[in-house]
């Protein structure tokens, strides 16, 4: 296949012409994508990641603007700034590391995978959203330390808490019914998975989130929010992520066989340029202090823009280009995690989990997309979802060693 080095000064080389878009999501964020209004927009790499490090800007969008901050303790990193923002990150930071993903994460990555592939060999095929939602719900489940209830059961509860992209198909009564199971999961998720892991960790403390907060006092309310902070900003997107890279990879066999045959390098360059032109997150927010006298400004980084100026990220924008990020010099991830003090501090582990599932799944015998994803659009995040692709492989009704998972 040609590659873009190949023909760099020519027509796009991926299509029939040069507008040719491999974005599955490009056209649905295109509709609903909403302003703020008042707020600046910004579409250029190079203006998007000054803003991103502009010290003397705070986090906006997603409620920061009107979050009372007021007590740092009880309030989740997301909505600091500042000193108080640096410390918690500070913090936080070692269940992040390189040296936590081998020494911690991988070994949770692998058992579940084994796990969830061994139920698909079993069955046959098996909803790819419900598989790598219970994958990302026992890692970060691990780092929060919601690990004292059954994770199936866990992932289900915040699913229902956490979805709403295809609420608006609904009826009044279908609206109302939607509502009341949402609230319903979200009494469960406090009862049955937040209160027993405070208890056990009041017992006996771990390294992990609820430990911290519970060593700095911080009320149940106040571990709640963190832990529906961290489902929200870590366990649905890395979801979103995984079923659309396998949406890309199934559907593309030059594609798979490149993936299957690179090393874990070569593969996160691959997985890196599918989340280039499919951000989970469309936007980003950032204002000035109010309590500064210089004019309020508020900036809306179009984040879908942004990863495709072709200033930035060279010929052909719109198109999957896996050789792109050595074409270019520069890394894959571009600005797709953010940048500056609040950039994403579980971008390793959620790419790495990402790899070694999407790896282990995609080398299963007779492995394919029965079905693709119906997309939907949330609008309290301003990010795509997507729901019922069905995966199917040959069956084995009792797998020995079903995960393909490489050390």
């Amino acid at each position: 296949m040609a590659t873009v080095a190949q023909t760099a000064s020519g027509p796009c080389p991926f299509a029939s012409g040069p507008e040719r878009n491999d974005s599955k999501s490009a056209a649905l964020a295109a509709q609903r994508v909403r302003i703020e209004e008042g707020a600046e927009l910004v579409r250029a790499y190079e203006q998007a990641r000054r803003v991103l490090l502009d010290k003397t800007l705070l986090q906006g969008g997603a409620g920061a603007d009107s979050f009372d901050a007021s007590d740092i303790d009880a309030s989740p990193v997301f909505f600091l700034d500042g000193e108080p923002h640096r410390k918690k990150r500070g913090a936080i930071a070692h269940f992040f590391t390189p040296k936590a993903i081998d020494t911690r994460y991988h070994e949770i990555i692998e058992r579940e995978t084994e796990r969830l592939l061994a139920q698909l060999r079993r069955d046959g095929r098996a909803r790819l959203d419900v598989l790598s939602f219970e994958l990302t719900v026992a890692v970060a489940g691990n780092i929060v330390g919601l690990t004292s209830s059954d994770v199936p059961a866990m992932a289900k509860r915040l699913a229902t808490i956490l979805s709403g992209a295809f609420a608006y198909q609904l009826g009044f009564f279908g609206r109302v019914a939607f509502g009341l199971r949402r609230a319903a999961a979200m009494v469960g998720f406090y009862l049955r998975d937040v209160r027993p892991a405070v208890r056990a960790r009041r017992q006996r403390p771990q390294e992990d989130i609820i430990s911290q907060m519970l060593e700095r006092g911080a009320s149940r309310k106040a571990i709640l929010v963190e832990c529906m902070t961290y489902a929200a900003a870590g366990m649905v997107t890395t979801r979103e992520f995984i079923v659309m890279a396998a949406w890309h990879l199934l559907e593309r066999p030059e594609l798979l066989e490149g993936f299957l045959a690179a090393d874990d390098k070569r593969q996160l360059a691959i997985l890196l340029e599918i989340l280039r032109l499919e951000p989970i997150a469309s936007l980003l927010y950032r204002r000035s202090d109010p309590d500064q006298l210089s004019p309020r400004t508020k900036y809306a980084l179009d984040l879908r823009a942004v990863l495709t100026d072709e200033d930035a990220v060279g010929s052909c924008p719109h198109a999957l280009d896996p050789d792109r990020a050595e074409r270019t010099k520069t890394h894959g991830a571009l600005l797709s995690f953010g940048a500056g003090a609040h950039h994403c501090p579980g971008r390793h582990v959620a790419l790495h989990e990402a790899r070694v599932f999407l790896d282990a799944m995609l080398r299963l015998p007779g492995i394919a997309l029965e079905r693709p994803p119906d997309l939907g659009w949330s609008e309290l995040l301003m990010s795509y979802e997507l729901r019922d692709a069905v995966v199917s492989c040959d069956r084995d009704p009792s797998p020995r060693d079903s995960s393909g998972v490489r050390p």
